[in-house]
């Protein structure tokens, strides 16, 4: 299935607060640039790894529900959103499944799987919870393709 071009633009032009679920501290990893690209182009990033304490001088957090809090409380104060708008999974397709649960149980809006992501039965359930999704492509890929046409501001 392809993706739709006009929920590509919605996403990136509406998100705000995007969590960065499998982001490495690695600079080598797609992960690492790609949370790091977004940070630098307007997006509240939250780096998502229960093995690391920060990246690129971000709070990293455990899960979903952790980063989802600390989101929800910073906006109570920042009137910067609602919590978390997207969540960019960079985790191997046998994880999405889980993720899809925490996505729809905390009432984010949007999913975006990586290239090479695919699980059609999880974005399935997704999209009948009503969550956006997006599969197997790449938010920077599509963001640079569409520079100045949106604004995360």
């Amino acid at each position: 299935m392809t993706n739709d071009s006009a929920l590509i633009d919605e996403m990136l032009r509406t998100a705000k607060t995007i969590a960065v679920v499998g982001m490495s501290d690695k600079p080598h990893r797609a992960s690492f640039n790609i949370g790091k690209y977004l940070a630098a182009n307007g997006y509240r990033v939250l780096p998502v790894n229960p093995l690391l304490k920060e990246v690129l001088g971000m709070l990293c957090y455990p899960d979903l529900d952790a980063a989802q809090a600390a989101a929800l409380k910073e906006s109570e104060s920042d009137q910067a959103g609602k919590g978390i708008d997207l969540v960019d999974v960079f985790r191997a397709p046998e994880f999405v499944p889980a993720i899809v649960d925490d996505v729809i149980r905390l009432g984010i809006p949007y999913l975006w799987l990586q290239d090479e992501i695919v699980h059609d039965e999880a974005v399935a359930r997704a999209r009948a919870a009503g969550v956006k999704c997006v599969q197997n492509d790449c938010i920077f890929r599509e963001h640079a393709a569409r520079a100045g046409s949106h604004s995360s501001q």
